[in-house]
């Protein structure tokens, strides 16, 4: 059956985030009802064309658990990543957890850059100017929509 294995030991509150342009982190908690043995390890395929390849660095607990990866030099790409978490056990066979997610939807962007103020002293006010932030995905600076949130004056 597709879903071997005992029940409550796939992993829980899967979630990835992108920042910093290409680093990527993933995380997870063990399943419920997982063994205290359990060990799991995260397979991702960022597209259909690339090869499916094993977590590079795991984030453990203080148990020496799996519970999450980082990832270095990721490129956004079109369509859907796939994302794998599997498990082992001495005691029983753990259920694995699978998802697809496309990546451009959990970017976290930078802030603009290089931001100045110029205000000239008579009543003419401010001039605000800055540059569009680094993305991995965004082609198109127009895109972008700011606000502009004056504290006091």
């Amino acid at each position: 059956p597709v879903f071997a294995g005992k029940n409550g030991s796939a992993i829980d509150n899967f979630s990835c985030v992108i920042y910093n342009v290409s680093l990527m982190n993933c995380t997870w908690q063990a399943g419920r009802d997982a063994p205290g043995d359990t060990q799991y390890f995260l397979y991702w395929q960022n597209s259909r064309d690339d090869e499916e390849t094993e977590c590079e660095l795991y984030i453990k607990d203080e148990n020496g658990r799996n519970t999450g990866c980082r990832f270095q030099n990721v490129k956004i790409k079109t369509g859907k990543a796939y994302f794998l978490v599997n498990g082992s056990s001495k005691d029983s066979l753990i259920q694995f957890y699978d998802e697809y997610i496309q990546l451009y939807r959990i970017e976290i962007l930078t802030p603009p850059l290089n931001v100045t103020v110029n205000c000239t002293r008579d009543s003419a006010g401010c001039i605000i100017t800055w540059q569009p932030p680094l993305t991995n995905h965004v082609e198109n600076v127009k895109c972008f929509q700011y606000e502009i949130n004056i504290r006091n004056k």
